[in-house]
């Protein structure tokens, strides 16, 4: 049974400025993979997360979407980025954090439906304490609990998580790990992390990103391969 292939980076390459970091990788991730994505510090594990979502333009190759085959501009994707690219003191609640997943149009009215979705979102991410609280004085854990929270509340097509397990204590981990795994039965995960043993199990392809190459590892090759035209 042939996947569809919904993302392709072709002959890419990065650098910034005279520093290489990335060199000719080619990679399809395929609609339903669950990615896991690991190498050295420095390595270029989050230059290719920013590659793939467009936050970046390669040096060199492409990064392409595809819809059913089809190449598109866009696809629909959730973003948790790294707690250190986010500016804390920026005047908002975690109850807009969250809202703000939902992509609305300036001046829009949330919905009560909407509304519904951001306070089942608030619970599943067990912040209803400090939901009124601006960010600014949130714990690390809780900050990160807020941003998955956004990124996630929208039910995207593909979610990218940048080391999720970072500031989160272990007793919310164990639901983090529940919440993934629910997740990738209908969602497309790409997702760095230093720490893979329990999302190792849950992944179906493993990448090590180590000077400026890619290497897939061969323990789960259960998926089946597709090509991006």
């Amino acid at each position: 049974m042939e996947k569809q292939c919904i993302i392709s980076l072709k002959g890419v390459s990065h650098s910034y400025g005279e520093k290489s970091v990335l060199s000719g990788i080619d990679l399809d991730v395929n609609e339903g993979d669950f990615v896991a994505i690991t190498g050295p510090n420095g390595g270029g594990k989050t230059t290719i997360l920013r590659l793939i979502l467009h936050l970046l333009k390669p040096t060199e190759g492409s990064v392409e979407y595809y819809h059913e085959g089809v190449k598109t501009d866009s696809l629909q994707f959730g973003y948790l980025p790294q707690k250190n690219a986010i500016d804390s003191q920026f005047p908002i609640t975690v109850e807009e954090v969250i809202e703000s997943g939902l992509k609305m149009r300036p001046l829009h009215r949330i919905t009560p439906e909407e509304k519904q979705l951001v306070a089942d979102t608030i619970a599943m991410m067990r912040l209803e304490e400090v939901k009124n609280r601006s960010i600014g004085n949130l714990s690390g854990g809780q900050l990160q609990r807020a941003l998955l929270g956004r990124a996630i509340i929208s039910k995207p097509k593909v979610l990218v998580l940048d080391e999720p397990l970072s500031y989160i204590d272990k007793q919310f981990e164990e639901h983090l790990y529940d919440i993934v795994k629910s997740l990738s039965a209908s969602t497309t995960i790409i997702l760095v992390s230093h720490e893979m043993s329990v999302i190792s199990g849950m992944a179906n392809r493993h990448i090590i990103v180590a000077d400026g190459k890619i290497h897939e590892c061969g323990a789960h090759h259960h998926f089946v391969k597709s090509e991006c035209r």
